[in-house]
């Protein structure tokens, strides 16, 4: 069976068996698929998240039969899904009006799948809920001084917002602020600012 199919029955199987779990799993919110396989997709849908996506990208996800709990923006046409909530965004941005939702609603952690990287939004909401963001075939996240990681030897990573020089341990820094890892092993990150925005591969 073609890979694409399979992935199609596949989510549509977990369209119809979705569970309400309620904020116990980071919520899900889609901006964008470029680069971002089907099967990533799928795996983020495993434990059947909160899922929001822009009025851009909810026609592509109905066309998989992919659940949606509510769309950021109203959709261009008819409504793509008789039960889909709308998150209105007056003046705003799709990310900013999904985060403000997320945030007053309570959710704890959220992963975004996004073509843009918008980093002055994210460092705003980092604070009031835990974020992962996909995009452009890194995974970018936020962490805090002393932060710690496991990596195999050689990996990349990129230091986003350092506003400072960070100290690092087990790694080797490339330029630009980017760092290779050394060895199969811990890498170790201090700096003096609240939150630091690591993007590695993914």
């Amino acid at each position: 069976m073609p890979a694409q199919k399979y992935l199609i029955i596949y989510l549509k199987f977990m369209s119809s068996h979705h569970i309400v779990r309620e904020k116990q799993e980071p919520a899900l919110l889609v901006l964008g698929l470029q680069q971002f396989t089907d099967d990533e997709l799928g795996q983020l849908l495993e434990w059947s998240p909160t899922l929001i996506a822009s009025a851009a990208m909810a026609e592509q996800l109905t066309v998989y039969e992919i659940k949606l709990d509510y769309i950021v923006g109203a959709p261009a046409g008819d409504e793509l899904q008789s039960d889909v909530k709308i998150i209105e965004a007056p003046g705003q941005s799709w990310l900013v009006a999904a985060l403000q939702f997320l945030v007053a609603q309570g959710y704890p952690a959220v992963n975004i799948v996004t073509d843009v990287i918008e980093l002055s939004v994210y460092e705003q909401y980092a604070p009031q809920i835990n974020l992962v963001v996909f995009c452009n075939r890194q995974k970018i996240y936020p962490v805090r001084s002393g932060f710690t990681k496991w990596k195999p030897a050689s990996e990349q990573l990129v230091l986003l917002n350092a506003t400072g020089a960070a100290e690092t341990c087990g790694l080797l820094p490339n330029g630009d602020s980017s760092y290779q890892t050394l060895t199969d092993g811990f890498f170790k990150l201090k700096f003096n600012q609240p939150l630091l925005f690591i993007a590695e591969g993914f």
